[in-house]
């Protein structure tokens, strides 16, 4: 029979594979993560369980430095765009993070896998759970950023793709802010969702034109 991964107890035992493989305070921030995921699955209508578990384990990879983390996304056959390999680094362990745990745990569903490595940069078609990880890694009690408070209201008011926009432009801008690399996505991720925030708009008002 196979491992039921979205037990508790698996979840538990991935908790303590976790604090050993994590710094205190970035576990914390781990933590944080999968309760703000699961509260807001639970406010969107996604699998809680899923969420949780995806958030608990999306930094599964974040220790390990540039050159390890290069190494290990080669080691794992991970499929990432050369200039993010060259010169952002940090951002592949979201990749490596889910090639890493489909390896050890082979019934960890596709979607909690795809969050996983989907929260670093986004992606044009997130599904839900994809949205619900992101949004927790940044708006969880620890962070403190300028603006995530104006966000963190947003929750439950807005739908959950306009307050994954929301957030992403936050993370956008303030990478801008800080002179930071973007990662080549970006744009057409600000894009995609920026016409699909439009195209909302329009229906409702087209609904309130007819009604």
């Amino acid at each position: 029979m196979s491992e039921d991964v979205l037990s508790d107890a698996f979840f538990d035992a991935r908790e303590r594979d976790l604090k050993k493989r994590l710094k205190p305070k970035r576990f914390e921030h781990a933590r944080g993560v999968s309760k703000t995921a699961a509260s807001l699955a639970e406010t969107y209508g996604v699998d809680v369980r899923k969420a949780r578990l995806a958030g608990l384990l999306h930094d599964w990879d974040k220790e390990y430095g540039d050159d390890e983390i290069r190494e290990r996304a080669r080691a794992l056959g991970v499929d990432v765009d050369p200039y993010v390999l060259d010169t952002m680094p940090r951002l592949l362990h979201g990749p490596t993070a889910a090639a890493a745990l489909a390896r050890a745990f082979p019934c960890l569903p596709r979607d909690v896998v795809q969050a996983i490595a989907r929260h670093t940069a986004g992606a044009v078609g997130m599904t839900d759970l994809d949205m619900v990880v992101y949004v927790a890694d940044a708006l969880e009690p620890g962070r403190d950023y300028a603006g995530l408070d104006e966000i963190r209201a947003l929750a439950g008011r807005v739908p959950l793709e306009e307050l994954y926009l929301a957030t992403f432009r936050h993370v956008f801008l303030n990478l801008v802010e800080r002179r930071k690399r973007i990662h080549p996505q970006s744009i057409e991720i600000w894009n995609y969702y920026l016409a699909r925030s439009h195209d909302a708009a329009d229906e409702r008002k087209g609904r309130k034109g007819t009604a």
